[in-house]
């Protein structure tokens, strides 16, 4: 009878080892996962597949990237479904913030929007003094104009200039594709409409698609700077989800914001483009 207590006392602990072994080697594997929500300009440009190799080799963490707009990004970290964000939708960024679901918020890179369509130009964007005259045109030719209509950062930018033109939006020809960049640079190509675009995207399809650059900001309309578009790196909140990979979501940022990485964000594209896609906004100290 002894023998046979001790023998399953030891079994006991043995088992008790094995389980915790196990849930050691799997809570430490996941430790090294990481779910990265962005939005898709960072996915259609092709950086994030140029950085993510060089931020995995480095720091031995494998990169979950889900591409979407950033409102859709954004309600992830919301909703604890992702480690780190990536996105530009300032207004709802800092809403995120203030709600302390986001932590850390950093400034890591910009570009611009930019206005196209089809060289003919029948609502004569080109002429455009400003942009919101650049908007009035197309409203008032009835030309189509395919929107993201998605609630990503490019959607709420083009959102934000449509009241200061006092333009009334008709579905004659204010087309929302609920799509994200590169699909609705497809379908403005397909019905020959005027669209919005970050600019790295557009770069990125430029070969693909017949859409030209019909108006951008230039130095001397920047009093005005309506098609800034400002990229940050945000946390998620740790103290809010228990199952948020914190430090695999601060070395991301780190990475973002270091002055080699902000280097590489400048320097990508330079070769293919003639220019760079991005420019590098973080503060670094090193």
């Amino acid at each position: 009878m002894f023998n046979i207590k001790n023998l399953l006392v030891s079994a006991f602990i043995a088992l008790f080892f094995l389980l915790f072994s196990s849930f050691f080697v799997t809570s430490f594997a996941a430790s090294k996962n990481l779910i990265l929500a962005t939005t898709t300009s960072t996915v259609d440009s092709g950086l994030l597949d140029f950085l993510i190799p060089i931020f995995e080799k480095q720091t031995g963490y494998t990169v979950k990237t889900i591409g979407v707009g950033s409102g859709m990004a954004i309600e992830m970290g919301r909703r604890g479904q992702a480690d780190v964000l990536l996105v530009h939708s300032p207004k709802d960024e800092e809403k995120l913030v203030k709600d302390g679901f986001g932590i850390n918020r950093q400034p890591v890179m910009h570009n611009d929007f930019v206005l196209l369509g089809s060289a003919n130009d029948l609502a004569k964007v080109t002429s455009a003094k400003n942009v919101l005259e650049a908007f009035k045109n197309i409203a008032s030719s009835g030309i189509p104009f395919i929107s993201r209509g998605d609630s990503s950062g490019t959607h709420k930018k083009e959102l934000s200039i449509w009241p200061k033109t006092n333009a009334v939006l008709s579905n004659t020809w204010y087309i929302e594709a609920g799509q994200g960049m590169g699909a609705t640079l497809t379908i403005a190509n397909q019905k020959n409409a005027y669209t919005i675009s970050d600019r790295a995207t557009y770069l990125a399809f430029k070969d693909k698609i017949n859409l030209k650059i019909l108006y951008e900001e230039v130095e001397a309309v920047r009093e005005l700077p309506l098609l800034q578009n400002p990229y940050h790196v945000i946390e998620v909140n740790p103290e809010k989800f228990t199952t948020i990979n914190y430090a695999g979501a601060k070395a991301f940022s780190d990475f973002l914001v270091s002055q080699k990485t902000q280097k590489l964000i400048e320097n990508f594209g330079k070769d293919k483009f003639g220019g760079s896609l991005f420019f590098g906004d973080a503060k670094v100290s090193e």
